[in-house]
């Protein structure tokens, strides 16, 4: 909002957001959960100090940090839930350490867990949340964790570290619901293209379309006997289901048992 070419205006604003909100909505994003506020990323104005209204006068909002402090926590520190933690990056360092976020549960110290898909038991003997010692993290966290009874070279990024007695699912096959955004050709049985699922990335290929989205009903699409619509190929702003072949086996939840 502060180049030159903008000067703070409110018709670039109004501009900005009236072709936003559209893109937003469609993606499944509520008008009324959706906040446009000014700013500049290269001055850090209305970031962390509200704008002069020398400068803005139009708005008179509170600024970014400010926002993002009043809003509710989203951690959900269920205890009883299954440990869950996506592995972003590993190292040796005195020991063998993982990085990641707790995506559920929690886990403590000196506690046994499971890194899947290797099935290796693996002790916790020390846990840091931003390089500070702590005895216990919940979900949520970014931690760095410590482990005993595994080898830096035995994990990869994508590996997940599990409740021993609540393993997740590994597979190589899958039935998803795709949204198509942004697509220059259509999709057909065959596609292929490189799927991210919490931190690993995988070649994944369109194996079936068995379905089509109505968006008014958030249903399959069906004919006029009550039968599923398949579909031959889906094309740009359109929700597919669709069963994926992946290109070796990965450690991936169903959506209903964990929808964030």
């Amino acid at each position: 909002m502060d180049d030159p070419s903008v000067e703070w205006d409110k018709n670039r604003y109004d501009d900005i957001t009236s072709r936003l909100l559209p893109f937003l909505k469609q993606n499944g994003f509520k008008q009324n959960d959706i906040k446009f506020m000014p700013a500049s990323g290269l001055t850090g104005a209305n970031l962390k100090v509200p704008l002069d209204p020398k400068v803005c006068d139009w708005y008179s909002g509170i600024p970014f940090l400010s926002y993002l402090d009043e809003l509710p926590s989203f951690k959900d520190k269920n205890p009883d839930k299954p440990f869950r933690l996506s592995i972003i990056e590993k190292y040796k360092d005195m020991g063998t350490i993982v990085l990641g976020k707790v995506i559920s549960g929690e886990c403590t110290k000196n506690q046994t867990l499971t890194i899947m898909p290797n099935k290796t038991t693996v002790q916790v003997t020390e846990i840091l949340i931003d390089d500070m010692e702590s005895d216990v993290a919940e979900s949520g966290d970014n931690v760095k964790l410590k482990l005993r009874n595994i080898e830096e070279e035995d994990i990869s990024p994508g590996f997940v570290l599990c409740s021993s007695n609540n393993i997740c699912k590994i597979a190589d096959r899958f039935l998803a619901k795709v949204q198509l955004i942004e697509l220059r050709n259509i999709i057909a049985p065959g596609f292929s293209c490189i799927m991210h699922v919490h931190s690993a990335v995988v070649e994944v290929s369109f194996e079936e379309l068995v379905g089509l989205m109505d968006k008014k009903t958030g249903k399959r699409m069906v004919d006029k006997q009550g039968k599923t619509i398949k579909p031959r190929c889906a094309k740009e702003k359109e929700v597919v289901f669709a069963k994926l072949q992946l290109s070796s086996p990965l450690c991936i939840e169903s959506f209903d048992q964990f929808p964030n």
